[in-house]
């Protein structure tokens, strides 16, 4: 069983209203031996949104330590965080890391062109194809300017938001051969950082039959040589909590892998499956 989810979201985070002790009080019945919690931090974000995805970092590092203490004989709690990547904020998430002691720190992109795909503008004046292929090429660009963080988060998930889309459509749409070129370029560059790719459940939850990203990638970024993998779950609510973990072994040994990461103190420690 994975013993670790290690993308996880609690009160902290502006799209979450879940208390950390339900969700660690969950995590200790699901047999978990390790939690990160791993909050939005997305500076700049649209104003469109009602959520502004920003927290106060020391009154979260404050908690975090607090519930390490109190559960320290139950479960290894972690203090990571959820960066929302955009390149010119480099400075600023360079600042951030190197200001507070984060176990797991995951680079993620919500946001490209100063829109997040979850919303109709970003998708106005372009294809779906331009749509996507934009998302994936600023994921180079977002490592190029920033790249002090452990893994990837959900790399593909742009894939939830296609216009017009229904779930089933998205399956069968969106093929690895489309975005080949890209997609490479892009996992050759986090390779090239030692940037690990997560492994994230919330597609299955979404219903897309796959987590993100898809096999074909994980596959590729494997022989590209990249070593870390990471396993979260991306839940909000504590019924998320390990969602169809037990169907993460099987995949990952599909494809060569025979660990997976978890990270403390930002140093990998790999685990068997």
């Amino acid at each position: 069983m994975i013993i670790a989810d290690n993308h996880v979201h609690s009160e902290f985070s502006s799209d979450s209203q879940a208390p950390m002790e339900q969700m660690i009080e969950r995590a200790i019945q699901l047999g978990l031996k390790k939690l990160c919690f791993t909050d939005h931090m997305d500076y700049d974000y649209p104003p469109i949104s009602e959520h502004n995805f920003i927290f106060d970092p020391q009154a979260y590092m404050t908690k975090v330590s607090e519930l390490k203490e109190k559960y320290k004989n139950r479960i290894n709690l972690l203090l990571g965080i959820e960066l929302g990547l955009q390149p010119h904020l480099s400075e600023r998430l360079t600042n951030l890391v190197k200001s507070y002691p984060f176990d797991f720190i995951i680079g993620s992109s919500h946001v490209v062109d100063h829109e997040d795909p979850y919303f109709p503008q970003y998708w106005e004046n372009q294809t779906k194809k331009e749509g996507i292929h934009r998302y994936f090429e600023t994921i180079i660009n977002n490592c190029k300017a920033f790249h002090g963080f452990h893994t990837y988060g959900h790399i593909d998930y742009i894939i939830r938001y296609i216009p017009g889309q229904t779930t089933a459509l998205v399956k069968e749409d969106y093929l690895y051969s489309d975005y080949a070129d890209i997609l490479d370029e892009a996992l050759k560059t986090i390779v090239s950082y030692g940037i690990g790719l997560e492994i994230n459940t919330a597609g299955y939850k979404y219903g897309l039959g796959y987590p993100h990203p898809k096999l074909e990638i994980i596959k590729r970024y494997k022989e590209l040589g990249g070593e870390l993998i990471t396993v979260g779950s991306d839940a909000h609510k504590p019924e998320h909590l390990c969602y169809d973990f037990h169907r993460v072994p099987e995949l990952l040994k599909r494809v060569g892998f025979r660990y997976y990461t978890t990270f403390e103190q930002g140093k990998p420690i790999f685990e068997k499956l």
